[in-house]
C-alpha cells in the first residue's frame, strides 16, 4: 500500500519535480517490487512448501523469520523516501553529512533483512518429515488438492473424487 500511495506522489507534478532521480523513487521502487511481488513469494512459498515437498518447517521459527523480514524490510527502504525529500540523488556512492543518520539506519535494515533471509531460507532446508495429516492438510483446507498426500504423486488421484459440498461451506474439522 506504501508503494501504491507513493505512486501518487510520482504521478504529481509538482511533487515529481522535486523527486524525480532520488532515493524516494528508489524507495518507492523496492516497495512495489519486494514489499508486493517479493513478501508474496515468500507466502507462497510458505503456504505451498508442505505441499511441494512433503516436509513441514517449524511454524514457530517461520513466523518470527518473516516477521523480521517484514521489519528488516521496513528499516532499509522507509528512510529512504525521507531521503528524497530531503534531496538525495540516487545512484551516488558517496553522500553529504545531512544524510548520514538515513543511511545508516538504511544500513542497519539490510543487516537485519538480509539476517531474515537467511532465516527464512535455513528453515525450510532443514524442515523435516511430519506426520501425514501434519503435511498433507496443514492450512484445513476445503478444495481437492488439499485432499491427497503430498508431494502428490502422478495422476493426482487414483480414482476422480467426488465432491459432495460447495467450495466456501464451512464445517467443522
Amino acid at each position: 500500500m506504501i508503494g501504491g500511495l507513493t505512486g501518487l506522489v510520482l504521478g504529481s507534478v509538482s511533487t515529481d519535480v522535486h523527486v524525480t532521480d532520488t532515493m524516494f523513487v528508489v524507495a518507492h521502487f523496492h516497495y512495489i517490487v519486494f514489499g508486493g511481488a517479493g513478501l508474496a513469494f515468500f507466502a507462497a512459498l510458505h503456504y505451498w512448501y508442505p505441499k511441494m515437498f512433503g516436509r513441514m518447517y517449524n511454524k514457530k521459527v517461520a513466523n518470527r523469520g518473516l516477521l523480521l523480514l517484514f521489519v528488516g524490510f521496513n528499516i532499509l527502504y522507509f528512510p529512504m523516501f525521507i531521503l528524497g525529500m530531503m534531496g538525495m540523488p540516487r545512484r551516488y556512492y558517496d553522500y553529504l553529512p545531512e544524510f548520514a543518520t538515513p543511511n545508516l539506519i538504511s544500513t542497519i535494515g539490510s543487516w537485519v533483512l538480509g539476517t531474515a533471509l537467511v532465516i527464512v531460507v535455513v528453515n525450510l532446508l532443514r524442515a523435516k518429515k511430519g506426520t501425514p495429516e501434519e503435511i498433507d492438510d496443514p492450512w484445513g483446507g476445503r478444495t481437492l488438492e488439499w485432499k491427497i498426500q503430498s508431494p502428490p504423486w502422478i495422476e493426482n488421484f487414483e480414482e476422480i473424487p467426488t465432491v459432495n459440498h460447495e467450495p466456501y461451506e464451512l464445517t467443522e474439522k
